[in-house]
């Protein structure tokens, strides 16, 4: 792909975009203007676009969304989430095309009760991530927020385990990847699936 974004390519993602936060604010994982998602259009130089800050992720249209580059630095469309930066970041360093990042109770809760990681094995639902169900324990790490995105994006690339797609961010919710906006979703679902299974046990 090269970097030319046109207009069209944008308003694509941006109706792609918000029938995905429609899903997940149907859900009540991004309450209010919480939450914010991305799809890569360009890798050489990187571009993503990303919901615009402080809309009401159940109400976006496809004109909601701004294209960054490999900074978070808007090049195109409005004000991009302050979280912008670790998108691109997690799109760099896992190759994903698409990234989640909601606010769910269940991340935030489990975040506090296991800040080492969060451990799981023997679960059928584990597939949907693409591990074994069996005979493997997969850890969902943990790490500490930061209002600094370079800070919080060293964070996660050292606790990122390439098994698990995602890492819960402690307080604050959760980030997960896919190499699609679909496959982002089904792997925000499953992961979520985790964790109040685990919630729920407590």
């Amino acid at each position: 792909m090269t970097a030319e974004i046109s207009a069209l390519d944008l308003e694509e993602a941006g109706a792609v975009l918000a029938a995905e936060s429609a899903r997940f604010a149907s859900f009540g994982w991004m309450r209010g203007t919480s939450g914010n998602l991305s799809v890569v259009l360009a890798r050489d130089p990187l571009r993503l676009a990303v919901t615009a800050s402080g809309h009401d992720k159940g109400e976006l249209t496809p004109a909601d969304v701004v294209l960054v580059d490999g900074q978070g630095a808007a090049v195109q469309g409005g004000k991009p989430s302050a979280e912008a930066e670790l998108h691109a970041r997690v799109a760099a360093l896992t190759g994903a095309g698409a990234v989640v990042h909601v606010h769910t109770v269940a991340s935030v809760a489990m975040g506090r009760r296991e800040p080492g990681g969060i451990v799981f094995r023997d679960l059928e639902m584990l597939k949907g991530v693409g591990q074994p169900a069996h005979d493997v324990e997969v850890t969902l790490p943990v790490i500490a927020n930061s209002q600094d995105m370079k800070v919080l994006g060293d964070r996660l690339e050292a606790a990122r385990d390439p098994r698990m797609p995602a890492v819960v961010v402690a307080g604050h919710g959760l980030y997960v990847w896919g190499d699609s906006p679909k496959q982002a979703r089904h792997h925000t679902e499953v992961v979520e699936w985790l964790l109040e299974l685990e919630l729920s046990q407590r």
